[in-house]
């Protein structure tokens, strides 16, 4: 089993920053892709940003490609999203998220996710 805890949301501005932290733990060695996905209301959940852990694959959205970025601190199981310019659109129920996979893939459907945080609400207005 893998437990993933979100923190960092909050209310900003647009145009503002925000850095979201994602700490995993348990069976860390059974995943290697950890992932951020994002839901506002009545919208389905979508990638954000996409990361193997081995540093093979990362990827962004074209909405968000520019605007945020993964991180990793391997000594304290953190990843980070770093997340600036914000818009409005970009309010929604921010979620991690972890599985195996192949390095050579970009997992980016929701579905073949095991393992999901609880999540954590970013709002941004105009």
């Amino acid at each position: 089993q893998v437990q993933l805890v979100e923190s960092g949301g909050g209310s900003v501005q647009a145009g503002g920053s925000l850095r979201l932290s994602c700490v995993v733990s348990g069976d860390t060695n059974t995943v290697n892709y950890i992932s951020w996905f994002r839901q506002a209301p009545e919208k389905e959940r979508e990638a954000v940003a996409v990361m193997h852990t081995g540093g093979y694959k990362t990827y962004y959205p074209d909405s968000v490609k520019g605007r945020f970025t993964l991180s990793q601190d391997d000594a304290k199981n953190t990843v980070y999203l770093q997340m600036t310019g914000l818009k409005p659109e970009d309010t929604a129920m921010y979620y991690c998220a972890a599985r195996r996979g192949s390095w050579s893939i970009v997992y980016t459907e929701a579905s073949g996710y095991t393992y999901w945080g609880q999540g954590t609400q970013v709002t941004v207005s105009s």
